[in-house]
């Protein structure tokens, strides 16, 4: 695309404050991941019962996302980005207030109730990137732009997992995981208050044809009614095969990245507290990054902007990764925790790359301008279902025949 300096720039100050956004709401998203395990420990509560809160967190942002979709395709991204950073860090706010106080004698009711709060707000994040960037990306730029959605994934990840356990082993202290986040959301709350926009036009230049359905010279029309979206996403069969892909997806996904830690701590013994175990951070980024540039890059180069066949070959491979983490070779030496590390960043590498494409760039390419936001709330949605499933699903089988299990009955 033939897009002038100046718009190029502005365009760079509209998706980077958002990616950053995005990258602080993962903060805010997967702390629980790091410290699960601790609190889990310190209040008795078995893997079972952990597994319950994050199932709790999973279906509500499931069923927020697919709700706030459409939600999002009204009031625009911009609004919808703003809710989200602010609500998920207040939530954060009041978890680390909770422990910090002391008051956390029924853990298991309250973090159900203050994780599913915080994962309604998080349920904005995805859609307000999407919507937006639906308006400022052609058709032919959105491969690429779904390898930057999976580095703003990525990076999220990274100052989850690496940052969140360089805090703990610092302060010794649970709090500090909370008001971390919330003070980086809070941050990018004020910085997208002023920088971002909803369209070109909204920043001082002129909106154009996406190539994707959209009418560039509509662009302040109303919204498609509910109806006519609804039809517009559920009557396509491509996005009907996307939702049952990213059902998959959710669950793959997040199975690994909820009980990573555990893994590496029971069967490689490696702690939170080891250097090593902090690579495993800049692994999940590093694969993430790589995967979203490479699927990106294998989509609108090799496959002429055709999303499904990247995304079976990236599925395939999953599954071979998969595979040879079961393996579990080398368990208590030190070649075995760096080979462990190596395959989590692997395996991260095709999750993330398959999934920033479907999520940040298929349902921009089905969806078009006006149901961007609610074919990512369908894809995301679905997927959270599929999520919620790792958390007291797998948590029961770990609690019950240990990591073996995972082998026979996941």
């Amino acid at each position: 695309m033939d897009h002038s300096p100046a718009f190029r720039l502005r365009r760079f100050l509209n998706w980077f404050p958002l990616g950053l956004t995005y990258a602080a709401m993962y903060m805010g998203r997967y702390n629980f991941n790091i410290v699960k395990n601790d609190i889990g420990a310190w209040y008795h509560l078995d893997k079972a019962q952990m597994g319950f809160i994050a199932s709790a967190g999973f279906w509500t942002y499931g069923l927020s996302v697919a709700l706030n979709g459409p939600l999002a395709d009204r009031i625009g991204g911009r609004k919808a980005i703003l809710v989200g950073a602010i609500g998920a860090a207040l939530v954060n706010l009041a978890i680390g207030f909770m422990f910090l106080n002391g008051d956390a004698s029924q853990v298991l009711v309250s973090m159900s109730l203050l994780w599913s709060l915080n994962m309604y707000f998080q349920s904005f994040g995805a859609l307000s990137v999407v919507k937006v960037n639906s308006t400022w990306f052609h058709v032919k730029e959105r491969g690429v732009f779904g390898g930057i959605f999976g580095i703003m994934i990525s990076s999220g990840y990274f100052l989850a997992t690496t940052i969140g356990a360089w805090l703990l082993a610092s302060s010794r202290s649970w709090t500090v995981i909370w008001f971390v986040p919330a003070a980086a959301m809070a941050f990018m709350f004020a910085v997208d208050w002023f920088l971002v926009r909803n369209r070109p036009s909204h920043a001082g230049h002129a909106d154009f044809d996406t190539g994707d359905g959209s009418n560039a010279h509509h662009a302040e029309d109303a919204p498609l009614p509910l109806g006519d979206l609804m039809r517009k996403v559920f009557h396509n069969p491509v996005i009907v095969a996307l939702i049952f892909a990213e059902f998959c997806t959710g669950f793959v996904r997040q199975g690994v990245m909820l009980y990573f830690t555990e893994y590496l701590q029971e069967v490689y013994h490696l702690s939170k507290k080891e250097h090593l175990f902090w690579w495993t951070g800049i692994a999940f980024m590093g694969g993430g990054i790589l995967g979203g540039l490479v699927c990106g890059w294998m989509s609108d180069k090799l496959f002429q902007s055709r999303r499904p066949p990247v995304a079976f070959v990236f599925y395939l491979v999953q599954v071979v990764m998969l595979g040879l983490l079961g393996m579990t070779l080398g368990q208590g030496t030190t070649g075995g925790q760096i080979w462990a590390v190596i395959l989590l960043g692997l395996t991260a590498m095709f999750i993330f790359g398959v999934h920033g494409m479907l999520s940040g760039t298929a349902s921009m390419d089905f969806g078009g301008r006006k149901a961007a936001a609610t074919v990512t709330g369908a894809l995301d949605g679905v997927q959270y279902i599929g999520s919620g499933l790792t958390g007291f699903g797998l948590g029961w089988i770990l609690k019950t025949y240990g990591w073996d299990g995972i082998a026979t009955h996941g």
